[in-house]
């Protein structure tokens, strides 16, 4: 059976179907062929869960995606966590972006 074809809009459905996210963004790092993503998800389901436990949910929900991807970071906070965020960086906080060169895994071309 074919693996679907994983894009940004598909990883953003997903996390805000099977994670009541109420903000999610995504950003493909690889140069569009979707094989490297980076992630801002915002869920009340990460209420009173320490880190660790925040990306075991993003990681379980996205299971199958993830098994498809070369690589996969994300940032998860709760609904007031990103407010107060927004607030003190005046609405600039992005996904992470560590390890890439203006945004691209290092050493890829489009």
């Amino acid at each position: 059976m074919a693996q679907p074809s994983i894009s940004e809009d598909s990883l953003r459905a997903a996390l805000t179907e099977r994670l009541k996210a109420t903000h999610v963004e995504i950003q493909d790092m690889s140069g569009g062929c979707g094989q490297a993503f980076t992630s801002l998800v915002v869920s009340p389901e990460f209420a009173g869960k320490n880190s660790l436990k925040r990306h075991r949910l993003v990681n379980a929900a996205l299971k199958e995606e993830i098994s498809a991807i070369h690589a996969w970071s994300a940032k998860c906070q709760t609904p007031e966590e990103y407010e107060k965020e927004m607030a003190a960086t005046g609405g600039h906080d992005k996904p992470p972006l560590d390890g890439t060169e203006g945004g691209k895994v290092a050493g890829v071309s489009e």
